[in-house]
């Protein structure tokens, strides 16, 4: 069964740091571009992050940039992204999504593109 399944989730205190991982069965992640979307409250779907499947070049939404690291083992077949000085406007939940070598990371922009969406994983900042 393919599927990409989100963890790292839960409550953090602001200014807290989460490790999200997304890991992938029934398909290699390597040859996909990974993109990391959130849902806050209220608001649409947002890319906040991706990583490509070619070189590893990184995107990052200004909404996390500076605070946020996105990585990939491949090895483990399992895409990381850690968000560091957490504020309570970082609640929601957040989504990886694996996109073809031909889209890269266009797919931050475009949903459409994704081949697989994971479910989700809850992230409250709250104190």
């Amino acid at each position: 069964q393919v599927q990409l399944v989100e963890s790292g989730g839960g409550l953090v205190q602001p200014g807290g740091s989460l490790r999200l991982s997304c890991a992938a069965s029934g398909f290699s992640l390597e040859t996909y571009a990974i993109a990391w979307f959130r849902q806050v409250p209220g608001k649409e779907r947002e890319g906040i992050s991706c990583i490509t499947s070619s070189d590893f070049s990184v995107y990052y939404a200004e909404a996390v940039k500076g605070r946020s690291t996105i990585s990939r083992d491949n090895a483990k077949n399992t895409v990381f992204l850690q968000i560091n000085s957490l504020k309570p406007e970082d609640t929601g939940v957040y989504y990886c999504a694996a996109a073809l070598p031909k889209w890269q990371c266009a797919v931050v922009a475009t949903e459409s593109l994704a081949d697989y969406w994971g479910q989700g994983t809850q992230v409250t900042v709250s104190s």
